[in-house]
């Protein structure tokens, strides 16, 4: 099966992580023909935008959902430390990472690719700034350097 890439800000990292905005409850079954085992969300339920039980219909698919709600006006250490278990724990698996827009994801993978991966600046950042410039807070939380 072809990249799912109509899925809002659809990204390939790697073989087994692929990440994106808030994907639909057919998408979710287009993660799963993909080879999807595990999605993870760093959006809130709350969000207008989010399913109404996107833990159901991922379990219902036969993938595991676990959820990080990180507060898009306040992320913090504890949110990328959770993170970051959860990718040290799925580090074999299949993951789909998204959020609402994936702005949250692709700053936490930025994050997480420099600080634990020890990839250079510019390839550790790459994905993030094809979505977003992050400021304030968040360029705050991603120790963005300069």
């Amino acid at each position: 099966m072809a990249n799912p890439e109509h899925i809002y800000n659809w990204r390939r990292l790697n073989e087994r992580l692929t990440t994106s905005g808030q994907p639909t409850e057919s998408q979710l079954s287009e993660l799963q023909a993909l080879g999807v085992s595990h999605v993870v969300n760093l959006g809130l339920h709350s969000h207008e935008k989010a399913l109404p039980d996107e833990a159901g219909s991922v379990t219902r698919l036969g993938m595991s959902y676990v959820h990080i709600p990180v507060d898009f006006q306040n992320p913090t250490d504890a949110d990328f430390q959770q993170f970051s278990s959860i990718l040290a724990e799925l580090q074999d698996a299949t993951v789909h990472v998204h959020c609402i827009a994936n702005f949250r994801v692709s700053a936490f993978f930025y994050r997480y690719r420099r600080d634990v991966l020890g990839l250079d600046e510019r390839e550790a950042r790459s994905d993030m700034t094809e979505i977003w410039e992050p400021t304030g807070v968040w360029a705050s939380f991603v120790q963005l350097p300069g």
